[in-house]
């Protein structure tokens, strides 16, 4: 039952504001289930969700930047598994989630982040980039994303669906990942199979709220969403060391 309450949750979350399940779903799964276990769900159930919300509203998506991020995550996630191994990814965690927490502060106190009037290739390459090293190392590749499509200004239903187009092939590559190293056992697909009727709801429910939020209310929550990351990422650094 609890998890079956925590994929409700952080499905719920990810539906309505394209990102923010890693503040949920992983580390809560982890209290209930083996980590083995939970990471490969995590990413089955991101399949899912970015599957739905794509077929959804793909008239909606910014397929090019889209498009340029997820190519310029490829170099970035081998980047990521050499700091997973290595002895410094605490102190990278850690500089990481007090950028974070610093932008969406400066933001959430009404100063306005530079914004992007058309796409830069420039800033595409940093972000996918740095999306790509999060995520190798550490499983979240939203909070570069979510300041790009911030600066982008993209509308609530933009913003959402644009991202689902990023993490539907960036999770592929994740599950294939986790089936290559013999990570996709009976326990996943048991739990993903019993998750399905509950997730596939949630999808839709997120969609429901996503549609009817005002747009300053829309970025109020995605500041407050990346805060909470970065947050995450800083206890998770300074918890470590202690």
């Amino acid at each position: 039952m609890k998890v079956l309450i925590i994929v409700f949750v952080a499905t719920l979350i990810r539906s309505a504001f394209g990102f923010g399940e890693a503040l949920i779903a992983v580390p809560l799964l982890a209290f209930c289930i083996p980590v083995r276990v939970a990471a490969p769900l995590g990413v089955l159930l991101s399949i899912t969700v970015a599957s739905i919300v794509v077929v959804q509203d793909w008239k909606k998506i910014d397929l090019r930047s889209a498009g340029w991020l997820v190519l310029a995550t490829l170099p970035g996630i081998p980047v990521g598994l050499l700091l997973l191994t290595s002895s410094h990814q605490q102190l990278v965690k850690g500089t990481l989630g007090a950028i974070i927490l610093a932008f969406s502060g400066y933001s959430l106190i009404g100063q306005t982040p530079p914004e992007l009037s058309r796409d830069s290739r420039g800033w595409l390459f940093l972000c996918g980039l740095c999306a790509g090293i999060l995520g190798g190392a550490f499983g979240m590749n939203g909070p570069p994303l979510v300041i790009y499509g911030t600066m982008r200004r993209w509308p609530a239903q933009q913003f959402r669906a644009t991202l689902q187009a990023y993490f539907l092939p960036a999770s592929i590559v994740g599950v294939a990942g986790y089936l290559l190293a013999g990570l996709w056992v009976r326990a996943v697909t048991q739990y993903y199979l019993l998750s399905l009727p509950i997730a596939v709801p949630a999808v839709f429910l997120g969609r429901f709220i996503n549609h009817r939020l005002r747009p300053e209310a829309f970025v109020k929550y995605v500041y407050i969403g990346l805060g909470g990351v970065g947050a995450l990422l800083l206890f998770q650094a300074v918890g470590w060391r202690r």
